[in-house]
């Protein structure tokens, strides 16, 4: 049990992967430290009570909301309640940045959406690139009287 009274389910252990929490240290520590098995495990126990801990607040702040989804914002509002303040500058320019990311996703779905073209038009329009495609790739292969250069 944490010391927050928080178990995971069913009592089993909670961890997460070796291999990510190592290479998360091994991007922040200089090459010339290295870091026992020991400290390693003390890093992923920590991350795991503060994962659960978060995780305890926004269930807290969904409740309150009566909302059956977590947002972003829900995770800005638990580390302010949980006084994590200082790390609030870095989160929300990551928030903004990967909002940025899915606009840039949208747009290029959209572009396809409103093209006013019917999927089988659009699938049409595919194939005859493929095609052009595999035409120009023959005619490369081959030489100007269609022999087949060396």
């Amino acid at each position: 049990m944490s010391e927050y009274g928080l178990t995971s389910n069913g009592g089993e252990d909670l961890s997460l992967p070796k291999a990510t929490v190592q290479k998360i240290i091994s991007e922040i520590m200089p090459k010339e430290i290295a870091i026992s098995k020991e400290a390693r495990d003390a890093i992923t126990d920590c991350a795991i009570e503060f994962i659960m801990l978060l995780s305890s607040q926004l269930n807290e702040i969904a409740e309150k909301e009566a909302k059956k989804t977590i947002a972003s914002d829900h995770v800005v509002k638990a580390l302010e309640e949980l006084d994590f303040k200082n790390y609030l500058e870095i989160i929300n320019k990551v928030l903004n940045e990967h909002k940025e990311l899915l606009k840039g996703k949208e747009k290029k779905n959209n572009k396809f959406q409103n093209s006013g073209l019917s999927e089988e038009e659009l699938l049409r329009q595919q194939e005859e690139l493929f095609k052009k495609s595999r035409d120009r790739l023959h005619n490369n292969a081959t030489g100007p009287e269609g022999v087949k250069e060396e």
